[in-house]
């Protein structure tokens, strides 16, 4: 499978972009030696985190040195992510229709 798709993919939908890769081959499993819960957990929680670890694991053999900057990058775009949905949460107007 072509990886600039999965990251194209990635880029909107990172949670629907582990599973295309989660079904296509077993990289997933490479990239967390065979655990479930670390990328499970991932995927509810991190999915950029996660996709960028499993797709530098699967391009460059293993995650190390920048590709560390990389996935605590990521990983911020995760937690900013929750923070600004919270932060804007209250912040929609309600329109009321009079009949």
């Amino acid at each position: 499978m072509c990886g600039c798709l999965i990251l194209l993919l990635g880029a909107f939908f990172p949670r629907l972009a582990l599973v295309v890769i989660a079904i296509a081959n077993n990289e997933i499993t490479r990239a967390f030696d065979g655990s479930w819960l670390l990328p499970f957990f991932g995927w509810l929680v991190l999915p950029y985190a996660t996709l960028g670890y499993v797709l530098l694991h699967w391009w460059t053999g293993d995650v190390a040195g920048f590709d560390w900057l990389v996935v605590a990058f990521l990983f911020l775009v995760d937690v900013s992510s929750w923070f600004g949905g919270w932060n804007t949460r209250g912040q929609t107007r309600t329109v009321v229709v009079r009949g």
